[in-house]
C-alpha cells in the first residue's frame, strides 16, 4: 500500500532533521519503503510517499521520529489503478 505522510516540522528544525537523515539515514526498518518527497516551499511541511504492506511498520518508524516531526498519515491509491477499477462503471 501507498501512504502519503504531511510532515509538520517542529518549530521549522529542518536544518537538524536534515542533518539527522545526513548523519544517520532515515533508518526505515524492513518493510517500509521511502519513493519520493516534495518541501513546501515555507520549509514547514515535508509530503512522504512511502510504501509497506503492514501499516504497523509505518507506525512504528512514526513513532521512532517524532521527537522532530509531527505526522498525518494518509492511505492513497494511484491514479492509474483507480482509473482502471472505476473504467468498467463509466
Amino acid at each position: 500500500m501507498l501512504f502519503m505522510l504531511v510532515e509538520t516540522f517542529k518549530r521549522s528544525e529542518i536544518k537538524p532533521l536534515y542533518r539527522r537523515i545526513r548523519d544517520q539515514g532515515r533508518k526505515l526498518p524492513d518493510g517500509l519503503k521511502y519513493v519520493d518527497s516534495w518541501i513546501e516551499a515555507s520549509f514547514t511541511r515535508c509530503f512522504q510517499l512511502m510504501e509497506c504492506d503492514d501499516i504497523t511498520i509505518l507506525q512504528g518508524w512514526v513513532v521512532q521520529m517524532g521527537d522532530a516531526v509531527d505526522f498525518e498519515i494518509v492511505p492513497v491509491a494511484h491514479s492509474k489503478d483507480v482509473r482502471k477499477m472505476i473504467e468498467p462503471l463509466l
